[in-house]
Parts: C-alpha cells; structure tokens; sequence
C-alpha cells in the first residue's frame, strides 16, 4: 500500500491510498475530530479526475461534521472515496484494501456504506479493519432509516410553511428512485402524497410508478414540474444557477449530500420563497440509526426516538432562521457550530 499525504487547510488529515496489485486508489478525508472520531461512508464513483474526486470529498467529510454535530453524536466527520476505474476488478480486493488504509488512521476514522456501496463490501472491510459500521446482521441498510428522517423533516417543512404536517394530497418531486428515494416513496405514499419521479435507471422508476402509482417525467422536468415539494434525492449540486429559476416547488428538502452547489444557491432559494431543509439536517436518519444503533449500543426505540426529533431539529432551524433574518443553511450551520466551539472549549479547559 503507497500511502501519500496533502496538507489542505480547515481539515485535519487527507490521505491517499493505492494498492495496485488490488486495484485500489482511495482518499481518505478527516475534516473534524472535535466531536470524537471522523465517521463518514465509502463512496465508490467514477469521476472525471483526482481532483473532482477529491472537492466532491471534502465538501461530504466537511458536510459529516455539521450532521453529527446537528443530531448530537459523540463524533467528527470524515468521509472516503473509492475511484471506480470501470475495470471490473474484484471487490473483496478492492474493499479489503481500503480496510487497510481505513486501519492506518488507528481508529480516528470510522467507515460505512454510501453511495456506491453496500453492507456486503463493508464486510470485506471489516477483514482489514474494526473500525467499520453499517454491517449485515447489525445496522445494516441505513437507507430506511434515511428515508425516514426526510420523511419527518418534510412534515416539519409542511408544519412551517402550511400550518400543518398533515401530507396527504400534496405532491412530491422525488428526484432519484435509488435505495433511499424508493423507502421515501413508500413513506409518502403511505401518507397519501401524490409522487412525481425521474431517475436515470428507468427500472427503478418503473418500480416506482408500480408500487406508488407515481408519475414518471424525463429527467430535466423534474425540476419544473408542478409540485409542491422538490425532493432531490440523488447526488449532489442540483440546486444551482440553472435550475432554481425553474423550480415549481414551495419547498425543497430530500436526501442528497450537497444540494446546493454553492452557498449562495441557498440565498437563491431564500429570494424565490422556496423553503429549503438543510440537507445534513433532513438526511441524518442513517448516521443516527449507525452511531447510536450499533457503535453506541442503543436499543432500537430509543434510536427510533432520537431519529424523530429530525423533525424538532428542522423546526428549530426555521425558528432561528426567521428570528435572525438569516437563510436556513446559515441557520443550521450556527446551530451545529455552537456545539462544535463548545466541544473544542471543553477541550482547551481540560
């Protein structure tokens, strides 16, 4: 394993492995360990270069931080990057490598699955490595659980902006039939919401129009389709220059990492009068069902309690955004900083 170092400022370690033999080139980033050690999944995705990689990870690891110190975990955020070459090569070696770039942290980074992963691949993770969630038999599949957090943060978006949580006869724009976008069709579904779906897997949208009743439109619609909500449910950037003018929607909240491509797309929103839901706010159902359900041997009603309260959290967000006159990105951020300075205060009284 060659394993090279970068120093990048406002992150406490960035690694690269590669182990050629396996077919292996990872990046491992450590954004905070202010909270306690990084936790953040394995992403394996084919980009353009290194470098693309690399800005799609530290805005994941960085995001990680403020999500677990949002939902009030004893953990900092990290993330990991598997390059996926389209080469075929055996993922035990591959998985069983990133194990052993995962090991060389000494437990200041605690892996799961994310996108382009999956239980089974964090088992042969597990081979080379302890510090490894999101295992069969135990959390396993975070993507219900995810689901359902968006699912709360949706109703508490409803709460704000309509004066009642109730989604029945509302229309949802689920952008991404995947694990997490399929669970949050059933929840809607079950509350009487009308779904509108694109994705580029056309089987996965098929399912959804069989088992929902919803609604297919190509892929570039699914932004100015008549909707109540703007669920983005896939990857991340999709709120940007070229698609808030086209949103239909009062309100955007789904499960994507990094819906906003900058910031300023958030005061985008804001001058639209389109209700944003922080996405590290409304997507923590599966960090919360990981940490507290398997590392912090909670029982399941208590880690079910905890993964309610998303919809408490989000109210609190909105509350602070009116109250400062501020985005509720911003709000979300002040509120997860506030425990990060208290921690990182903590630390220099010790």
């Amino acid at each position: 394993m060659e394993i090279t170092e970068k120093n990048i400022p406002g992150y406490e370690k960035v690694i690269f492995g590669s182990d050629h033999s396996a077919g292996y080139h990872g990046i491992i980033i450590i954004h905070s360990t202010a909270l306690g050690p990084a936790v953040g999944g394995t992403r394996l995705w084919r980009y353009p270069n290194n470098d693309a990689a690399l800005t799609d990870g530290l805005r994941l690891a960085r995001g990680m931080t403020y999500k677990n110190a949002l939902v009030d975990v004893p953990y900092g955020g990290g993330k990991s990057i598997v390059m996926d070459h389209g080469n075929g090569t055996d993922r035990a070696e591959i998985f069983r490598a990133h194990g052993r770039l995962i090991e060389s942290l000494a437990g200041k980074y605690i892996t799961a699955e994310d996108v382009g992963t999956s239980p089974a691949d964090m088992e042969f993770v597990l081979q080379e490595t302890r510090h490894v969630a999101g295992l069969q038999g135990r959390s396993g599949d975070p993507s219900p659980r995810t689901a359902r957090g968006v699912f709360r943060a949706m109703q508490a978006a409803a709460k704000y902006r309509w004066g009642s949580d109730d989604l029945r006869g509302k229309t949802v724009a689920i952008q991404g039939c995947g694990h997490v976008g399929y669970y949050l069709g059933g929840e809607l579904h079950r509350a009487g919401a009308k779904l509108i779906v694109t994705d580029v897997d056309h089987e996965r949208v098929k399912r959804m129009v069989t088992d929902y009743g919803a609604v297919s439109v190509p892929l570039e619609d699914i932004y100015s389709t008549p909707a109540d909500i703007f669920a983005p449910c896939a990857l991340g950037g999709v709120i940007n220059d070229q698609t808030v003018p086209k949103l239909t929607a009062q309100m955007v909240v789904g499960a994507a990492n990094n819906q906003l491509l900058e910031p300023r797309h958030g005061d985008l929103l804001e001058g639209r009068g389109i209700l944003y839901a922080p996405d590290y706010a409304a997507n923590a159902g599966g960090i919360i069902n990981g940490c507290c359900l398997e590392m912090m041997g909670w029982t399941a009603e208590q880690t079910a309690q905890k993964l309610e309260a998303i919809y408490d959290t989000l109210l609190k967000i909105f509350d602070i955004a009116e109250r400062e006159h501020i985005p509720t990105y911003k709000a979300a951020d002040h509120l997860a900083e506030q425990r990060l300075v208290g921690a990182l205060n903590t630390a220099t009284v010790r």
